[in-house]
């Protein structure tokens, strides 16, 4: 039953007066005003973690999963408010999908060897204190979905999130070692700072006690955490563009393709951001996407004008991130009925609104004189990236041929993009999908270690 308008602003605010941070050194549940004071909390939680059994990592896990339920609208407003990016809606869906479907202690498991020699198993254990950075593009569900997986892997948490999501990821981290504490765990399992900077990130990435940095943001981020002289899984960026070829559905493929290019406003890293199709078939696609989709076609001169807002001075205006098509529209004075959901146009592959990762609903359309031609026009946009691609095409050997081409660690043929995510697909979610160090979809298994335990001349049984 949805949530009275009024009475969320009500909670909203009644969240934000008991998130303020406490002159003790501690603060809330997790909050510290040092970042050293929060690696010495995670560690002395972390002490206790290990020697949890999973059956009581599960118990805290699934205490958390409720808590991100009933909080899913909460969450989602908070990130709007605060962040000014995406929607409402999707974001519900977003926080419902990390509770429903992030992997918990299932996720670690055991390989045996039995044999005349004995008995030979390989764990996974865990890293300790894990150090995170997240995004302001999904920071509670960033937050949520790293946490259940690093907790039922053992590990403990000190984040470094970005300063524009700081109120919402706070609110992630308190609730978090909320269900620790309800579930009879430890408080901080999960940290932050009431101030997050580059010097904290530094601080935290630096530290003697943290083995492992998780990060999940642009391409300056990730290229840091690799300079660390640490294990680091990084989640960097993607340009990811979705194939079009002649065998496809082309009725279906412009409703997924829109469907996953609008979806949060563009905010997910897997989203379409541009369409290569095969000349034969764009004008029935474009038919598709203003008829029947709800897609502004923009003029060149409207498209010069989007990308003297859009990319200010030659980099991406922030304040169009994650907007709506509406208000980008508004931005160079067009108004547009409430229904418009994308802004569409054709043009070369060079064209700065298709060559940048915008992470905004504008979709530009390249066209290719075939299949081949398609096919290396898209691996250039994926910009080397390796991280998300799509597809819509009956023929096999041509997915196949796009698949080892692109090379990318996700790949939807003929649906949406957050069919990837387990949306509408099978599988998983997660929102650090690490495509730069090749772990791909992150989950409990990718925060362990891996242990072997060997019992020789004995415990074989046959």
């Amino acid at each position: 039953m949805p949530i009275n308008e009024n009475l969320v602003q009500e909670i909203v605010q009644e969240v934000m007066a008991k998130m303020q941070i406490a002159d003790a050194p501690t603060g809330k549940h997790g909050i510290f005003k040092d970042m050293n004071d929060a690696v010495a909390a995670a560690k002395k939680a972390q002490a206790e973690v290990r020697n949890m059994s999973m059956d009581q990592r599960e118990k805290i896990i699934t205490c958390l999963r409720g808590k991100i339920r009933e909080n899913a609208e909460v969450f989602a407003r908070m990130g709007v408010d605060e962040t000014g990016m995406g929607n409402v809606g999707d974001k519900i869906l977003k926080h419902q999908l990390v509770a429903d479907k992030t992997p918990g202690t299932e996720d670690i498991t055991t390989q045996a060897w039995s044999g005349d020699r004995g008995l030979t198993l390989i764990e996974m254990g865990p890293f300790g204190v894990i150090g995170a950075i997240t995004p302001c593009t999904n920071p509670s569900e960033t937050v949520l979905c790293n946490t259940i997986g690093m907790l039922a892997a053992g590990n403990t948490v000190v984040f470094n999130p970005h300063p524009g999501a700081i109120k919402t990821t706070i609110y992630a981290i308190n609730l978090v070692n909320e269900a620790s504490l309800e579930a009879g765990g430890p408080d901080n399992i999960a940290c932050t700072v009431e101030e997050p900077t580059m010097e904290t990130s530094a601080v935290m990435m630096k530290h003697k006690d943290i083995p492992l940095i998780v990060a999940t943001g642009g391409p300056g981020v990730v290229t840091a955490v690799l300079s660390s002289g640490k294990r680091g899984i990084g989640a960097g960026a993607g340009n990811p563009p979705a194939l079009v070829d002649e065998t496809a559905d082309i009725e279906k493929a412009a409703r997924d393709i829109i469907n996953g290019c609008t979806f949060d406003n563009n905010l997910p890293c897997i989203a379409e951001k541009e369409v290569v199709a095969v000349s034969s078939i764009v004008d029935e696609l474009m038919h598709y996407f203003i008829n029947e989709n709800d897609c502004y076609l923009a003029s060149e001169e409207e498209q010069q004008k989007l990308v003297d807002v859009v990319l200010k001075g030659g980099r991406l205006n922030r304040k169009c991130v994650g907007r709506d098509a509406r208000t980008l529209l508004s931005m160079i004075g067009v108004t547009v009925p409430s229904n418009i959901r994308c802004i569409v146009f054709e043009g070369p592959k060079e064209h700065p609104l298709i060559t940048t990762e915008l992470m905004m609903p504008i979709l530009g359309v390249v066209r290719a004189k075939d299949f081949d031609d398609a096919l290396e026009q898209a691996v250039w946009l994926e910009h080397g990236n390796r991280h998300s691609a799509h597809i819509h095409s009956k023929n096999v050997d041509r997915i196949t041929r796009y698949a080892k081409a692109i090379d990318t660690a996700i790949l939807v043929k003929n649906g949406p993009s957050y069919a990837a995510l387990g949306f509408g697909g099978e599988g998983y979610p997660t929102f650090t999908i690490a495509s730069r160090t090749g772990e791909g979809l992150t989950a409990a298994h990718t925060f362990t270690k891996s242990r072997r335990c060997v019992m020789s001349d004995a415990l074989c049984i046959r």
